[in-house]
C-alpha cells in the first residue's frame, strides 16, 4: 500500500444478511448495558486473554450501529471489540445521498467520550446504493463532514447494488476501501491497485460468497486486502484467529495471511492518521 494518495493526512459477521436502512428519527431509546458488563464481553463473549491482544491484535474497518441498520451504539461495539482483542474498529454507518453531518456528528461525539484505552476508534461512512456517478463527490462530502474513513458498499452477489458501483468507488481517490466487491473483474482489481483502494474479504454470510474471486484477483495484480466483519451487532465481531481462517478459506496463501490481517490494516491506519492512537 502506498503511503501517498494525494489526500490530507487528517483523513483520517457472522450473522444474517441485513439490508441497508435509512437513519432512524429516534435511535437508541432502549436501555443499554453498563460499561463494566460490556468490558467483560457483550452477549456472553469471553474477556480478552492475558497478553493476547498485544501478540495477535485484530483490526476491523467495517461495522454498523443503530444509527442505520445495526443493533446498538458505537460505544457498545467498541467495548466488545476491545474485549475480543481488537486494536482498531471503524464504525461505518450507511450513507446514501443525505447530508452526512448529522450522523457523523453523533458518532464523533460518542467517539470523543470513549475513554477506554487500548482501542483505536475510527468513525466513517459506508456509501450505500449511491448512483455511481455521484460516488466520488459523496465520498468527498463525507470527508469534509468529518469522516475519518470512507468505504463503499460494493457489488455483493446478495443485494441489488447499482451496476458500476465497484468501478466508480475504485476510481476515486476519496475512497479508502471497497466492501464485499462480489464478482470483481480483473480491470477493477487493477483500479484498486492503481488508486490504492483496499479490497475487503468479508466474514459476513452472503457477502462472503465473493471472497475467493476477490482474493485471487487482488493477489494476481498486487492489490491490498483486509478481512472485515460488517458487524451489525457486538456478536458479529470476530477474533483474529477466525479472520485468518477467512483469509485462508478465500485462497490467500499462508505466507501472505499476516499481510492481509495485520500489515495492511496497520498501513491503512497510518494513512488515515490513526496509527499509534490506541
Amino acid at each position: 500500500m502506498s503511503a501517498q494518495r494525494g489526500r490530507s493526512s487528517a483523513r483520517g459477521g457472522v450473522g444474517p444478511s441485513v439490508g441497508p436502512s435509512t437513519l432512524p428519527s429516534t435511535p437508541g431509546t432502549g436501555p443499554r448495558p453498563s460499561a463494566p458488563s460490556l468490558r467483560a464481553g457483550v452477549g456472553g463473549a469471553p474477556p480478552p486473554v492475558e497478553g493476547r491482544a498485544l501478540s495477535d491484535p485484530r483490526y476491523d474497518f467495517h461495522s454498523h450501529t443503530f444509527l442505520t441498520d445495526g443493533e446498538t451504539a458505537a460505544t457498545d461495539m467498541w467495548l466488545q471489540a476491545l474485549a475480543l482483542g481488537h486494536r482498531a474498529l471503524a464504525i461505518t454507518d450507511h450513507l446514501y445521498t443525505e447530508d452526512p453531518k448529522p450522523m457523523l456528528e453523533r458518532l464523533l461525539q460518542e467517539q470523543k467520550g470513549f475513554e477506554f484505552e487500548g482501542l483505536t476508534t475510527v468513525v466513517g461512512v459506508e456509501l450505500s446504493m449511491v448512483p455511481p456517478r455521484r460516488i466520488a463527490e459523496a465520498a468527498k462530502g463525507a470527508r469534509r463532514a468529518g469522516a475519518e474513513i470512507v468505504i463503499v458498499h460494493g457489488e455483493t452477489p446478495v443485494e441489488a447494488v447499482p451496476p458500476g458501483t465497484n468501478r466508480a468507488a475504485l476510481s476515486s481517490n476519496a475512497v479508502d476501501l471497497l466492501a464485499h466487491p462480489g464478482l470483481l473483474t480483473e480491470e477493477e482489481a487493477e483500479l484498486a491497485r492503481a488508486h490504492d483502494v483496499v479490497l475487503e474479504l468479508s466474514t459476513r454470510r452472503g457477502h462472503s460468497l465473493g471472497n475467493g474471486g476477490v482474493a485471487k484477483l487482488a493477489l494476481q495484480v498486487g492489490a491490498d486486502l483486509v478481512v472485515d466483519s460488517d458487524a451489525h451487532a457486538p456478536a458479529h465481531l470476530v477474533r483474529q484467529e477466525f479472520a485468518r481462517k477467512v483469509a485462508l478459506g478465500a485462497g490467500v496463501p499462508l505466507a501472505h495471511v499476516t499481510k492481509v490481517v495485520t500489515e495492511t490494516p496497520l498501513q491503512l491506519l497510518k494513512r488515515l492518521g490513526k496509527a499509534g492512537r490506541s
